[in-house]
């Protein structure tokens, strides 16, 4: 194992006992420092990071300012850790790209009601309807992310207590995610019609597939698209459209509505949405939060109240 390879080793094993996930570090940094020994560097350099990053030619920039992002990363980490002084950090202004926000779609009742009706009719197996229903369902009314839906097993459902335990989340945290009586109800018919279903074969995770294993994101966000075409959400072959993570838009949206309507002072709770989100502060929840019809009418209401106030 060369020098450069072991720094790398070093750094992906730090950022990974942090909690952070990698998945692109761990694919795009060793290639890096393969690029970098075909052509004998023993250090990073601003000229190979930026030829590495612009590669391939036809991909997008931002896809280019990801890649130099990566290395920018690690190349502070070599210089900071004193691998070598020569090494060079490529400067932020290199290959800048702002992506634009997407616009969440704000899903309502009537959109979640029909999308949980096509959800739960599908024929394709026994238990698929059922799978698909619960798992939908579960993402609008808790706000989880779907790779937290996916990875829960039935040890992590406790009925008794009403919770939800998510385990090794962003950034390796934990948490648990209280679950309203009605929510309780269908977990618990889920897990008798997923028993019948198994029939005394082995599965761990909530969600299973046809096979019995844990349900595969890229098959669920198809059926996801397939059922939101069919409930009119998306135009036939349209590749934009709601998403599934709409529904955490959506679900801290109407959170923030509800305490408005029942005179809770939300700033002092939004730690408590944050928390309950998964995030490690309130300023990571203000992505999730858009001027809504129903959130401006609130807002124009507070203003007109704290006009008459002061005048």
């Amino acid at each position: 194992m060369s020098a450069l390879q072991t720094v790398l080793q070093d750094y992906l094993s730090l950022r990974h006992g942090l909690g952070f996930k990698l998945r692109e570090a761990d694919i795009y940094l060793p290639n890096f420092v393969s690029f970098l020994e075909q052509r004998q560097a023993q250090f990073i350099t601003t000229d190979l990071a930026l030829t590495w990053a612009q590669q391939p030619r036809s991909a997008l920039p931002s896809c280019w300012a990801r890649r130099l992002c990566l290395v920018r990363g690690f190349a502070r980490y070599c210089a900071g850790s004193g691998f070598d002084q020569r090494t060079e950090i490529p400067p932020p202004e290199l290959l800048p790209f702002r992506g634009n926000r997407a616009k969440p779609y704000f899903y309502s009742d009537d959109d979640i009601e029909r999308l949980l009706q096509a959800a739960f009719a599908q024929p394709k197996y026994p238990l698929q309807g059922w799978t698909y229903y619960v798992l939908l369902g579960l993402l609008a009314v808790t706000g989880l992310r779907l790779g937290e839906a996916l990875a829960l097993t039935v040890d992590d459902v406790d009925l008794i207590e009403g919770v939800l335990t998510i385990r090794n989340a962003k950034f390796g945290k934990s948490r648990l995610v209280p679950l309203h009586v009605s929510t309780q109800r269908v977990l618990s018919e889920y897990l008798e019609q997923r028993q019948r279903f198994l029939a005394g074969r082995p599965a761990q995770h909530l969600f299973v597939s046809l096979r019995g294993n844990h349900l595969d994101p890229s098959q669920v966000e198809r059926v996801f698209r397939r059922l939101t075409r069919q409930v009119g959400l998306r135009a036939q072959g349209a590749s934009r459209g709601p998403r599934m993570l709409d529904f955490r838009h959506r679900f801290a949206v109407v959170t923030l509505i509800q305490w408005y309507r029942a005179g809770q002072d939300v700033e002092r709770r939004l730690p408590v949405l944050s928390t309950y989100l998964g995030h490690v502060d309130p300023s990571s929840t203000y992505w999730y939060l858009s001027a809504t019809t129903d959130l401006m009418d609130i807002a124009k209401t507070r203003l007109e109240h704290y006009w008459r106030q002061t005048s």
